[in-house]
């Protein structure tokens, strides 16, 4: 007996779903599970996971913070770079935080709501973090386009006839009142603090310069997130500036630390993409072995 059309597509299409669950709902992923344990793959595949005295204390691939309970920074230990991944290298929340060269304007805390503290943009959180790497190991943290106090140098400038014409007024749009404005006068125009709720959506976003070095001393990856949050390298320029803080904590000498940081150096991804790097876990576990923090 013939069976109907429509009931012999149904048949067919779902032999195709067993066929298909089996080979790669089941099939596939065990392949790849056994695959994972060969020797030489098996340690990557479960994570790549580190061990020290017996613990396991991190993956190498994987960064972590090296910070007290309150979060700042332990003196001992190189530290990594920020990380916009959950509360900060979360693999389980991989992310960046998506704000870009445009991000130059802070959104003000509502002093109505509780604990309201607004939100910083890309060029703030640059900023800010500038200062307190500076701050940390002894240099100069100031950055181009920001305030000394560690905010986004950004007047809003306000034109007589919009984009043109005398300037009318300016609002430094980053320094909530009764903040002191970085620029006390702009095109001989005084410049105010901003005002949470105030209307700046005809101002001219104007980002000044200032007099920080073209250079300056805190490197980017210390001051920017990776794609990820995850990175768990450094840049060479970054643990240069933070080998004479570690020395000292751990009471030895900067060649020695220095020493360290070269035998954890990577060189350029297939020889030429990218620049050397220095993976953080395993220098800092090195420095535990061999320099332990003295006492205080």
């Amino acid at each position: 007996m013939r069976l109907p059309s429509w009931i012999a597509q149904h048949l067919a299409a779902l032999r195709a779903v067993i066929v298909f669950t089996v080979l790669l709902g089941i099939a596939y992923p065990l392949v790849l599970v056994g695959i994972g344990q060969i020797p030489g793959l098996r340690g990557r595949a479960e994570g790549s996971l580190v061990r020290f005295n017996g613990t396991t204390v991190g993956s190498s691939r994987i960064g972590q913070l090296f910070t007290d309970s309150s979060g700042d920074p332990l003196r001992q230990y190189f530290q990594t770079r920020p990380s916009e991944a959950g509360d900060g290298y979360d693999p389980t929340a991989t992310s960046a935080s998506n704000l870009g060269p445009e991000s130059v304007v802070d959104t003000l805390p509502n002093p109505a709501v509780k604990g309201d503290t607004g939100t910083q943009s890309l060029l703030t959180q640059v900023c800010s973090r500038s200062l307190a790497v500076g701050k940390l190991e002894g240099v100069d943290g100031s950055r181009p386009f920001c305030t000394p106090g560690g905010a986004g140098a950004v007047l809003g400038v306000f034109r007589r006839d919009g984009t043109t014409g005398p300037v009318t007024r300016v609002v430094s749009l980053n320094q909530e009142c009764p903040a002191t404005p970085f620029l006390r006068v702009y095109r001989g125009v005084r410049v105010e603090c901003a005002q949470f709720g105030a209307d700046y959506s005809k101002a001219m976003v104007t980002p000044i310069r200032g007099g920080a070095p073209a250079s300056p001393a805190v490197p980017s990856d210390a001051v920017t997130a990776s794609g990820s949050g995850l990175d768990p390298q450094i840049s060479v320029a970054y643990a240069d500036l933070q080998v004479t803080r570690v020395a000292k904590a751990r009471g030895t000498s900067v060649a020695a630390v220095r020493r360290l940081i070269d035998r954890y150096t990577t060189g350029r991804a297939l020889g030429f993409m990218g620049t050397s790097a220095v993976t953080v876990l395993p220098l800092n576990l090195a420095l535990d072995r061999q320099f332990p923090k003295r006492p205080t």
